[in-house]
């Protein structure tokens, strides 16, 4: 369990708020807004309606304290970049960020933030990866090179196993775990067929794995 400061409370903070609630996280939620302060009380330990951008506010927040500082502020870049600021002048241990646009992303890493997300982009590449394809699912970037993708097995794969296919040598991509009905094995049988109602995590390279796709 993380001790979290989050300031910013508009969409993109309220689900933030909601999840970090899901995952046992303590948080303290920031925003102007009472009206905001007020639709996320149900998911935080604590909120307070203040202005992020004032040294003297910050200060009262005790910002050293929390394992993460989480600036979701995203109708007002200025008020964002200037409480990343502050927030790293007052010892704030880990700061992440929302972007808007990707000159918004370097000017908040220079003045503090430690990561920073770019909902709109990192959506779109989603968006645009899963639905362009017919058997994508889900897929997570673990860096520049590498993805994890959860796909549907090709037709030629049906029927026909791992050590069959050869897909390591052949495709250059590793199966890391198979899923059949939201049930996830890691264990996984490389003679055994491949059906139609099974799900592959594949680790590889995104050219890699577009390939076979095609």
């Amino acid at each position: 369990m993380k001790n979290v400061l989050l300031i910013g409370l508009g969409r993109f903070g309220r689900h933030t708020a909601q999840k970090l609630n899901e995952l046992g996280h303590q948080v303290m939620a920031v925003d102007q807004r009472e009206e905001n302060t007020r639709a996320v009380l149900p998911y935080v330990t604590t909120a307070m309606i203040g202005d992020s951008t004032s040294p003297e506010f910050l200060a009262t927040l005790g910002v050293e304290s929390y394992d993460l500082c989480i600036v979701a502020i995203g109708d007002n870049f200025q008020a964002s970049l200037e409480t990343t600021a502050l927030l790293k002048d007052a010892g704030a241990r880990f700061i992440v960020s929302r972007a808007a646009r990707g000159v918004q992303e370097k000017l908040l890493r220079n003045n503090g933030a430690d990561a920073v997300v770019y909902p709109e982009k990192q959506l779109a590449e989603w968006t645009a990866i899963c639905y362009s394809s017919d058997y994508i699912l889900d897929y997570i970037a673990i860096s520049d090179e590498f993805t994890v993708y959860e796909i549907e097995p090709p037709e030629k794969w049906v029927g026909r196993s791992l050590l069959e296919l050869n897909v390591r040598r052949r495709y250059q991509i590793n199966v890391i775990a198979v899923k059949r009905g939201g049930e996830l094995t890691l264990d996984v049988d490389p003679d055994a067929p491949l059906s139609a109602d099974q799900t592959l995590l594949v680790l590889g390279r995104e050219r890699d794995v577009q390939k076979i796709l095609r």
